[in-house]
């Protein structure tokens, strides 16, 4: 009875956490600063009997709720974090609430709901049932800008995790057995000497000038880096004024590639870069490492038992009133855009799928987005999902994203998402044996003998001043 429990409770309780969702959604907070999502779900979970941990590694909107006692122990990864300058209407025109104000342009109002939904239904389950085990929801800061995990995970805080569970909201439902990119976010400082540019531009030296000269040096390092590699940067400083020789300025840079040595390797070339520039320039340069995540490491063991799971919780279907907003959502983005999403739906004529999708053959390949939730996977095994909460063409960061993720679209999918991830964290308590071993052994093939270890130095605090 187990799963149907699961399930019945789930949908008896779905508008309980739409509303909680659609709080979040309504109060967006950018990363590091997200007290309103933080604050609301460890009240929630806090009053379904959760033991809350607050200010989990020095963040104080990071927590950890547990349920439970002894092995195994399973995580469910939240998120809560919005985007600057996406705030938007649940409308399919361009509409902000707020002006240049955050919104939740990827989704982490229903990604981080969706955990506390599982974790709760499966709470409510072990008791009536008496399951032995521990679960945990794990509210994670800043995926935003990829290191709030990071830092959590670096003071060990999934150290102990028999299996992670974890998704994202998407344009279909798909169980994700492809790597993300390893990633470094890194800040360069260049320091020279102020003069007046017209009177005595000889007096000066112009950190500006350092920055232009990396950044060239790097656009020609893009031949010489394996292919899906990418470099982007922008001048977060380039000076006060045009009469002033540029005393400070600062190029902040994301390097990302398939694997976390093909990332340090680059992070080695453009060090050497940045010091060529100081060299030429007489200035000098020192760097600041933000974020610096791995790639992600799939699961087939939990990565099947997720899919089995998937195709239990029925069929996600949508009102023709939800077919209508979404093809007007559509209809203001590129036509070939959107057929190029909708070519893993199978068909042209499909904009909110609801088929499962599984592709065991992915494992090895690697997609082109980064996220700290991938550190998790080189800690314990690791599934994931996406479900269809966005219609096929729209892009994350957008305000069509923020329109679609505050929309009963984004809701019916954030439900999917917490049955397929509920119903598999009984599968792994009730058979833990059978399925874990599996992963675990699975795992250790994967990583190699190749431990753990942050890659933000210890030095380096998370920035919540």
């Amino acid at each position: 009875m187990g799963k149907k429990t699961i399930l019945q409770w789930l949908d008896e309780h779905n508008v309980e956490f739409t509303e909680i969702a659609q709080k979040i959604w309504d109060h967006p907070q950018i990363a590091y600063k997200e007290t309103y999502a933080s604050d609301l779900q460890k009240s929630v979970l806090h009053e379904k009997g959760f033991t809350i941990t607050s200010s989990v590694a020095g963040i104080p909107t990071a927590f950890v709720a547990e349920f439970g006692s002894g092995t195994p122990i399973i995580g469910l990864m939240g998120e809560y974090d919005a985007l600057p300058g996406l705030s938007q209407k649940a409308s399919a025109i361009k509409e902000e609430v707020v002006l240049d104000g955050p919104g939740h342009g990827c989704g982490h109002n229903l990604l981080g709901t969706a955990g506390v939904e599982a974790v709760i239904a499966l709470k409510e389950t072990m008791a009536m049932e008496n399951v032995s085990g521990t679960i945990r929801y794990y509210g994670c800061p800043a995926e935003e800008v990829l290191s709030g995990k990071t830092f959590m995970a670096r003071e060990g805080v999934f150290d102990d995790l028999d299996c992670a569970l974890t998704w994202h909201p998407g344009k279909s439902n798909i169980v994700v057995n492809m790597s993300m990119q390893a990633m470094v976010s890194i800040k360069y400082h260049f320091k020279g000497i102020t003069a007046h540019a017209a009177a005595a531009p000889h007096a000066g030296r112009s950190a500006l000038d350092a920055v232009e000269l990396m950044n060239t040096g790097s656009n020609y390092l893009r031949e010489h880096i394996l292919d899906g590699s990418r470099i982007h940067y922008v001048i977060t400083n380039g000076g006060l004024a045009p009469n002033i020789v540029p005393e400070d300025a600062t190029v902040w840079y994301y390097l990302r590639a398939s694997s976390r040595e093909h990332v340090e390797d680059m992070l080695r070339r453009v060090n050497k870069i940045a010091e060529g520039s100081a060299l030429m320039t007489e200035t000098k340069v020192s760097s600041e490492i933000i974020a610096n995540v791995y790639e992600m490491l799939p699961n087939n063991t939990i990565s099947e038992v997720m899919l089995e799971n998937m195709n239990e919780c029925g069929v996600l279907e949508f009102t023709q009133d939800e077919q209508n907003f979404a093809q007007e959502i559509v209809n203001t983005i590129d036509p070939g855009v959107v057929r190029n999403d909708q070519k893993i739906t199978g068909g042209t004529e499909v904009i909110l799928p609801v088929k499962n999708f599984y592709f065991p053959h992915m494992k090895g390949t690697t997609g082109a987005g980064s996220s700290d939730v991938a550190d998790i996977s080189w800690i314990a095994p690791m599934g994931m999902v996406t479900t269809t909460c966005a219609p096929a063409g729209v892009q994350f960061h957008s305000w069509q994203a923020t329109a679609s993720f505050g929309s009963s679209i984004g809701y019916k999918g954030m439900h999917f998402a917490a049955k397929t991830m509920a119903l598999t964290g009984y599968d792994l308590l009730i058979n833990k044996n059978s399925i874990l071993e599996k992963a675990k052994k699975e795992f250790l093939e994967d990583i190699d003998g190749k431990p753990y270890k942050a890659g933000i130095p210890n030095e380096v605090k998370p920035p919540v001043q």
